[in-house]
């Protein structure tokens, strides 16, 4: 309470003004008074107990109060403000008249050498502990009327807490996205792409159909994002790369100070959930810029590329993503380089992990096998297998295509695993 206390003490005297108490502390003063008053009954109980021997002790009353009550309530509404009041801090302690005003705080002997991140977290951890507590009690509990209602108890607060978790996380994903809608610039298709011609007049009718609310799906999710390099024709471009869970975004690092207020970038509100990598960026008050239209996972092609092949060119740790449309047609190739070869094994993992589920379901779809076509025969092992022929095929060269096709070939004449009887004939007849 020192650093609410303090804040309050200097707006009481017009300075710090502008700070908003709510933002950063939230129920801060609510939630201390009621976690006291449970504190001080808590005890009174204990001690009523201790002067009268013969008395039984009124546990139950005190936890059911405060634990049906207000304790987990309030609560849930300061750890719903916490992600933003961390946030906010971020963003406050860039000032030099709010830092001094923390360095004075945590000079304090009641903070205990602790700064205001580490203390604004302290109820989150809290309210934790309290199925620990009870849990405990309900251990050393020998009525069993008394038992029972404690473990019901803590089964509330604990279901409490799990609501909770799902609400911090949507929030905290909410925030995320509102932050890379403004991060990530789209360019107009006719600036992307010098062979598109459009005419003054019909500039503003195609600028009302923009797609940059195409992060705006609260469905959506951000699996993967890193910072690689692009090979182009005559220079390495840095390149920043988004694999949601439906798309890949390719975009490229732009420093624009104007953007945010020239000088002042370092008062950037930056959200603390990103990646560190993405954070300097925004702070240094750069942006990203889209490169190309998003990739679809089911129409991207990951391809490893042999060093040996681009030793002209120094590049290391490369590799390659095609972009097919509906017909298969390749319309973008991006040669793209990671830092180690740890990264590039990284990234390419989450890229083949995602493009292979997503493949997989688009080639359930083409073949009637899917959830709502049931009358056909489905054989997952031969799936896996046909699914290897056709990335063989589209990956490598021609002998090798042969090879895992005869591999295949020779698994299913030797009954290893099972295949439509149509198929079994006719390699019988080979």
């Amino acid at each position: 309470m020192v650093f609410m206390n303090t804040l309050k003490y200097l707006q009481s005297h017009e300075f710090l003004l502008d700070v908003d108490l709510w933002r950063l502390f939230a129920n801060l003063e609510e939630l201390n008074k009621i976690s006291l008053s449970f504190v001080e009954n808590f005890f009174e109980t204990v001690k009523e107990r201790v002067s009268e021997s013969g008395s039984a002790m009124n546990f139950i009353s005190v936890l059911g109060k405060f634990f049906q009550g207000d304790l987990c309530q309030t609560h849930q509404i300061y750890c719903l403000n916490y992600t933003s009041a961390v946030f906010y801090l971020e963003k406050l302690r860039q000032r030099e008249d709010f830092g001094i005003y923390l360095k004075w705080c945590e000079q304090k002997e009641q903070c205990r050498r602790l700064h205001l991140p580490e203390l604004l977290v302290a109820p989150l951890h809290r309210l934790t502990r309290y199925p620990l507590l009870l849990n405990n009690i309900w251990k050393r509990s020998t009525d069993k009327t008394e038992k029972d209602s404690i473990w019901s108890l803590k089964e509330k607060v604990e279901k409490s807490i799990r609501d909770l978790e799902g609400k911090v996380k949507w929030l905290d994903n909410f925030q995320k996205f509102r932050q890379l809608h403004e991060v990530i610039i789209w360019p107009q298709v006719w600036d992307r792409d010098k062979r598109f011609f459009v005419p003054e007049c019909l500039k503003q009718s195609l600028r009302e159909n923009s797609t940059e609310n195409i992060l705006c799906s609260a469905s959506r999710r951000l699996l993967h994002d890193g910072k690689l390099t692009l090979a182009e024709n005559t220079r390495l471009l840095d390149v920043y790369l988004f694999l949601f869970d439906d798309f890949l975004l390719i975009t490229k690092i732009k420093r624009n100070k104007k953007k945010y207020g020239g000088s002042d970038t370092g008062l950037t509100l930056v959200c603390p959930s990103l990646a560190l990598e993405l954070q300097s960026v925004v702070r240094e008050g750069g942006f990203c810029q889209v490169l190309d239209q998003p990739i679809p996972l089911d129409r991207l092609i990951l391809k490893n590329v042999d060093p040996i092949h681009v030793t002209g060119l120094s590049l290391r740790n490369a590799f390659l993503i095609q972009h097919e449309n509906r017909y298969q047609q390749c319309i973008a190739v991006f040669l793209l380089q990671a830092p180690t070869d740890s990264a590039k094994v990284s990234s390419s993992s989450f890229l083949l992990c995602n493009y292979t589920t997503t493949r997989s379901l688009e080639e359930d779809r083409r073949c009637g096998i899917g959830p709502k076509q049931t009358n056909k025969p489905k054989n997952g092992v031969l799936d896996h297998i046909l699914f290897a022929t056709e990335f063989l095929l589209l990956n490598t060269h021609w002998f090798s295509c042969l090879f895992g096709v005869f591999f295949c070939l020779f698994f299913l004449r030797s009954g290893l695993i099972a295949g439509p009887s149509c198929l079994k004939n006719i390699i019988s007849d080979c």
